[in-house]
């Protein structure tokens, strides 16, 4: 392994600490002066920017026509996102989950979850269901921005009756300018630093004689999310939870409806799904999203159990591909482990969770 891959790898690592840095400061002060949430910055501008490298390397991989590099990047990001992400940040400091996220966002997700696996059965997702998802997004956008000043002018208006009209304060950290230039330098630190992370990280693997197919589902769709992973745990140490958690959710929605949907759009004939990715890999992305729900449920908090449970099943998963993709006589051990241990003891833990919060949760008084 050359020093220059290293450096590369190194570099890469510090730009995107840099640009993450960047981002949440520009985006949680953006909030302030545009009156749109945090939560609603994280769920657009954070996820959508922090998703750029996603963007870039499906659409290169539709239009040279590697459908297998396209579809596994968006799937493998996707369940990287919420068991790892998700996962380190909530073991950091425990996730404070808005309302909104378990009302609309996670279900959304879900389903938008499962109809790319409707749209992907027929082995395609062809230009016209490009069109659908594409379309989905800025749908999803223009309602999220709306709802949000609708809801910042309402909470402004009440407080204006109550204690009368709030002195403007100058907003902190600069003007409207000074804000949009963090936003756009960051990004543009994260997709150059995560650009050179992966090439560093996949030059190394190849030096350690791991296969191309490997390296395409495990470091292209990690090396894709490092911006979501700086952003989030740097959000959660800076005690902007609503950007840490609504930068996973909206970058999952960003993959699913605006990559994948312009992907379809401009390769050639659509793109053309592997069997092994309908009957596995986007099931166990659909799997990933619902089990955010009830989790997401519970106290309206990811604890730092949550996050443990998170991190172990992204290593399962990981393990799991690598044992498949090498033909390890383990598989067979593990898949048994999975099937008969692991998910019916979490369906079970997760269960008993969610019903304690049910009936602990106070019940409306009768009118």
């Amino acid at each position: 392994m050359s020093l220059t891959v290293m450096l590369l790898f190194l570099l890469g690592l510090l730009l995107l600490v840099a640009g993450a840095e960047l981002l949440v400061r520009g985006a949680s002060r953006l909030a302030a002066l545009a009156g749109i949430s945090p939560l609603v910055i994280g769920l657009t501008v954070v996820a959508f920017g922090t998703s750029a490298p996603e963007l870039a390397v499906s659409l290169m991989s539709a239009v040279a026509g590697q459908a297998d590099l396209a579809v596994g990047n968006v799937v493998g990001s996707n369940i990287f996102n919420v068991l790892f992400i998700l996962g380190l940040s909530a073991l950091i400091t425990p996730l404070v989950v808005a309302q909104q996220l378990v009302r609309l966002d996670v279900p959304l997700m879900i389903g938008v979850s499962v109809l790319t696996l409707v749209l992907a059965l027929d082995g395609r997702i062809g230009r016209i269901d490009g069109v659908l998802l594409f379309a989905g997004v800025i749908g999803y956008t223009a309602w999220l921005i709306r709802q949000s000043r609708r809801e910042q002018q309402a909470v402004q208006e009440e407080y204006a009756r109550e204690f009368g009209p709030r002195e403007e304060l100058p907003a902190p950290g600069g003007g409207l300018a000074r804000q949009v230039l963090l936003v756009l330098g960051g990004l543009g630190m994260l997709v150059l630093g995560s650009r050179w992370l992966v090439e560093g990280a996949v030059a190394m693997a190849r030096s350690f004689g791991v296969s191309e197919m490997v390296i395409g589902l495990t470091v292209i769709a990690a090396g894709t999310s490092l911006p979501e992973v700086a952003t989030s745990v740097l959000a959660s140490l800076r005690g902007e939870r609503d950007i840490a958690v609504g930068n996973v959710i909206g970058s999952n929605l960003f993959n699913l409806l605006c990559v994948l949907g312009l992907s379809a759009v401009l390769a050639p004939a659509g793109i053309p799904v592997a069997p092994t990715a309908i009957s596995f890999d986007l099931p166990v992305m659909i799997a990933v999203a619902v089990a955010c729900l009830p989790i997401f449920f519970t106290g309206h908090l990811i604890a730092r159990w949550e996050g443990a449970l998170f991190l172990g099943y992204y290593l399962l998963y990981t393990l799991y591909i690598l044992l498949a993709a090498t033909g390890n006589t383990l598989l067979p051990v593990l898949q048994t482990s999975l099937i008969f241990f692991v998910l019916p003891l979490t369906t079970l833990t997760l269960a008993v969770v969610l019903l304690r919060a049910l009936r602990s949760s106070p019940k409306e008084p009768a009118p």
